[in-house]
């Protein structure tokens, strides 16, 4: 059997995957990639065919899966899968259906053909996030076979929306259908568990144990329009200007939060480096990132908030000068730091420039000593035992943010080996978005072994 052959090393013994589950993981990611689920904001997505077929193989694994709609054509897929213990905690495993949109021309495959090409799936939503989908398919489809069934209640959940609002995914089901997820305290989902190559003979699997907090930003400048031959001290355009110039050029303070403090001791401690000593007032947290080489990559982003200006309008003819000039600016803060994110904005947009969150989600923290974060780590180690598993925080976020109003503490878990020279980061919403078979084949692996033992 497939599931009996060496990994790294290593049997993979009492494993239940066979190698249907093996075929299936590549095709189920194939046939996903293929589905065009783009979601290009305002709306502008349809979920419900990758939807049907997601609750299609569900249902012949003998669940009863949930096709739940906010919204006609957005839809979620919600199944149960019952364990062996009703007295435990249930466990959400979730992941989203909707993609960010391609641009074929700047392709070497056409990026919804989900071309199986020289042991690469290729394709959006490789990596972002059909490739997950697809493993928890194949995994729930191979227990079907052999009769296996969890210690806990497992609740699967396929959203829509995530990369826009996620108001007709996760935020929809958290808000409507709460029952749903009786009983869950912690759930899974993307970016975590992947290989990160931190130099020679280095291999590094972080699993996220936070985000950041989502901080979409509208600035409004306000003037008084007139003819642009005109002297103007009162210019919408110039305020906005200034006061985006001054939230780009801002240097946002350090805020180690504990998840980002367990990160920098462990990469420290892999790097032989001292155990950082953050309560010193001469810790330098740029030295430090600097000794990591390519591992400063993981925590980099997450020792401060920030606000990227990103979307400006103004206008509507040159010799004119606007009443109103509006601009974007993607902000992110920190766990614990919305308060100051709040009235650094006040401070730099300054007057005559108004601000509101255009979207604005939770920041997340979750514990690294925590019995859920032991077994995931245990997990990758028993299919990479040289490798050095790490927690880190995500930049960005994920459905975790909406789930979270349930009580729900989530982890970042996609688990994948990739090969040296395979850029995960730059692939996440980047062109020829890709995975390797070999790395889905180690996913399903790894999340038949861990899904088991929670």
């Amino acid at each position: 059997m497939a599931d009996k052959q060496p990994i790294d090393g290593r049997p993979a013994d009492g494993a239940t995957i066979d190698a249907l589950a093996l075929d299936e993981v590549v095709a189920f990611t194939s046939d996903l990639i293929r589905i065009d689920t783009t979601n290009r904001g305002g709306g502008d997505c349809r979920e419900r065919p990758a939807a049907e077929y997601v609750a299609e193989r569900l249902a012949d694994a003998g669940l009863a899966p949930l096709l739940l709609e906010r919204t006609p054509g957005r839809t979620n897929v919600v199944a149960r899968i019952a364990g062996t213990d009703p007295s435990a905690d249930a466990l959400l495993v979730h992941g989203h259906l909707d993609v960010v949109p391609a641009e074929p021309a700047d392709w070497s495959v056409h990026p919804f053909s989900g071309e199986v090409r020289d042991g690469v799936v290729w394709g959006r939503g490789a990596i972002d996030m059909k490739n997950m989908d697809a493993m928890v398919l194949a995994v729930v489809r191979a227990w079907a076979r052999t009769g296996t069934r969890p210690r806990r209640d497992i609740v699967l959940a396929f959203t829509a929306d995530e990369e826009a609002s996620a108001v007709d995914g996760s935020g929809f089901l958290a808000a409507e259908h709460p029952e749903l997820f009786e009983g869950c305290t912690e759930g899974i989902s993307e970016s975590g568990a992947y290989t990160f190559h931190a130099g020679p003979g280095m291999e590094i699997y972080p699993i996220a144990a936070g985000e950041r907090g989502t901080g979409w930003l509208k600035l409004t400048g306000v003037g008084t329009a007139g003819h642009g031959s005109k002297v103007n001290r009162d210019n919408a355009v110039s305020r906005l200007a200034a006061a985006i110039a001054r939230i780009g050029a801002y240097e946002w303070p350090v805020r180690l939060t504990p998840t980002v403090r367990a990160s920098l001791t462990e990469l420290a401690a892999l790097h032989q480096l001292d155990a950082p000593d953050f309560e010193s007032p001469d810790f330098d947290v740029d030295a430090l990132l600097n000794k990591l080489g390519p591992a400063a990559a993981l925590v980099e982003a997450t020792v401060r908030g920030s606000a990227n200006p990103t979307m400006l309008d103004a206008g509507y003819k040159v010799n004119v000068i606007p009443g109103r000039a509006t601009a974007y600016v993607d902000g992110r803060f920190l766990p614990g730091g919305e308060d100051e994110f709040r009235r650094t904005l006040d401070l730099l947009t300054g007057d005559g420039v108004d601000w509101e969150f255009h979207h604005r989600e939770t920041a997340l923290e979750a514990p690294t000593d925590s019995p859920t974060y032991a077994k995931l780590r245990a997990a990758v180690q028993h299919f990479a035992p040289g490798g050095h598993v790490v927690p880190y925080c995500m930049s960005g976020g994920t459905d975790a943010k909406q789930f979270s109003r349930l009580g729900i503490t989530g982890y970042g878990f996609s688990p994948l080996k990739l090969p040296v020279d395979f850029d995960y980061q730059a692939l996440f919403h980047g062109v020829d978005e890709r995975v390797p078979v070999e790395a889905l084949h180690f996913g399903v692996r790894v999340l038949d072994h861990y899904l088991k033992t929670a």
